[in-house]
């Protein structure tokens, strides 16, 4: 096994960090059965941070049988809700002590601003687990009447041991809108985070072992999707896979989960989601939302407003304020205190993202503004606009999951709402007016698991987060995520009365 050891001389964070870089098996770091490791490159020059353990399908299993005595001997049913609530709590004060070397780590493997990762990412992370502490002793059943010879009740118990894969866009935060509902209703957890940025996630162990999670609670396999993915996916101990990342592999998981023990499955996956603007929009405050939706974290973001649509009687003055603001944003070095934009996470999104950039222009569309590689080294491209797109383009369509964004013009309300449900997704929407009738029937209108009125991105812990359609099953966030991670049982009890 490896340690990780850096020494953070920015402007924006001083401080060392140091820790294991093994796999976190039953309470302990361990090395991968295959003693195989996984390189970590910083986005923001192409050179490699570390190396970590590599996980194989065989760790798997030694992580299940880990869970599952955790969960027969120590937690789930063993552990009451106010001992769960104690861990989680303590589990968000640990976080909130090292927020700057969680934010660091993130900004280094991820290419997340550090201003950003402070402010939203290790900020929303604490909160999640916070929130959820809460919930731990709350996990209530229901007392169902039926006669007077008869107590029947329901109780509401820990699934059992979960698979939860996380992505790379928001490693940390993602890590925690999952571990919280599935610990609070206690559940033991084995998670792999994504290869492109693990760091925070195996720092987090420490934490979590610190915290006094009973060995087996929470196992961590740094690994690939097509292994460590796919063995959790078709794991018949496996009970529950909890995924976010791209609908293509969201399938993949399914039908995974299907074809082998019929796993319960909630996914939360891709967006193109539409941001409408309309004549009475206040035009300086939607640019400045617009381009939070689509310039924020990189454009990598499963819910970004890609597809900005701009009602004729502003649409000119829209995107010349737009422009002006796109040519601002500050593209740089994650760690420098007025950069806005990092790099992409690896040269594959980066590929990605430019492959879809030369689409638009193979197939009509005017590029506005940016469309090129930023700088010279490392992952960084210029935010850009596409104008003069038609329904049918890639970039109209599909998911970029990059600083890209379409501006679309359009003349009535049932033509803009016809084309922003014209697509497979269902994760997000906005409406721009002072109109609020016609911002909130807008609103109602669009098929989309989250609408945003008059801003953009805005999330809490309390609300529920998921797609409609193609865009995933179940929801993250509030109470609504402890549904996916609890089995209800009925029971009836006979109190004289006789056959």
């Amino acid at each position: 096994m490896s340690t990780f050891t850096h020494e953070f001389n920015t402007p924006a964070y001083k401080g060392k960090s140091s820790f294991n870089t093994g796999l976190y098996i039953n309470g302990k770091f361990v090395e991968g059965s295959d003693k195989t490791y996984i390189d970590v490159i910083n986005p923001a020059t192409g050179k490699p941070i570390t190396k970590v353990s590599e996980a194989t399908p065989k760790d798997v299993d030694i992580a299940v049988d880990a869970a599952h005595k955790a969960f027969r001997t120590s937690w789930g049913l063993n552990a009451p809700g106010s001992t769960r609530a104690r861990l989680l709590s303590k589990l968000a004060q640990l976080m909130e002590e090292n927020q700057q070397e969680l934010a660091a780590l993130e900004a280094l493997d991820n290419g997340k601003t550090f201003s950003w990762a402070m402010s939203v990412d290790t900020a929303f992370a604490i909160e999640t687990i916070r929130y959820y502490a809460g919930w731990a002793d709350k996990i209530l059943g229901q007392v169902q009447e039926t006669d007077e010879r008869k107590l029947t009740y329901t109780r509401h118990e820990p699934i059992g041991v979960v698979g939860q894969i996380i992505p790379w866009n928001f490693p940390l935060l993602m890590m925690a809108w999952k571990i919280g509902p599935a610990l609070a209703t206690g559940n033991c957890i084995i998670m792999k985070p994504s290869e492109f940025t693990p760091l925070t996630a195996i720092r987090m162990c420490e934490l979590i072992h610190r915290a006094g999670f009973p060995p087996g609670s929470f196992n961590l396999l740094t690994g690939y999707g097509h292994t460590v993915g796919s063995a959790m996916s078709n794991h018949m101990k496996i009970e529950k896979i909890a995924f976010t990342g791209s609908t293509l592999v969201g399938r993949k998981v399914m039908e995974a989960a299907a074809k082998s023990n019929l796993k319960d499955v909630t996914l939360e996956l891709g967006g193109k989601s539409p941001n409408i603007i309309f004549n009475d929009a206040d035009v300086d405050q939607a640019v400045n939302w617009a381009a939070h939706g689509i310039y924020w974290n990189h454009g990598q973001c499963c819910c970004a407003g890609s597809r900005i649509f701009v009602q004729s009687g502003i649409y000119d003055e829209f995107l010349a304020k737009f422009t002006e603001k796109t040519k601002a944003v500050k593209v740089g070095d994650p760690f420098a205190p007025d950069s806005y934009q990092g790099p992409q996470v690896s040269q594959i999104q980066y590929d990605r993202i430019m492959d879809y950039i030369k689409s638009g222009k193979e197939q009509g569309a005017t590029v506005h503004l940016g469309g090129q590689r930023h700088g010279l080294e490392g992952y960084f491209i210029q935010p850009t606009i596409f104008t003069n797109t038609k329904p049918d383009m890639k970039i109209v369509q599909e998911e970029i999951f990059g600083p890209v964004g379409v501006v679309i013009k359009f003349e009535d309300e049932e033509d803009v709402i016809q084309q922003a449900n014209d697509t497979m997704y269902g994760l997000a929407a906005a409406v721009f007016s002072q109109n609020i009738n016609r911002a909130l029937n807008t609103a109602h209108r669009l098929q989309a698991g989250t609408a945003w009125v008059n801003c953009y991105n805005m999330l809490h812990a309390n609300v529920p987060f998921g797609g409609f359609k193609q865009s995933g099953i179940g929801r993250e966030l509030g109470d609504y995520a402890l549904k996916n991670y609890t089995a209800v049982k009925a029971v009836h009890v006979n109190l004289g009365h006789t056959m």
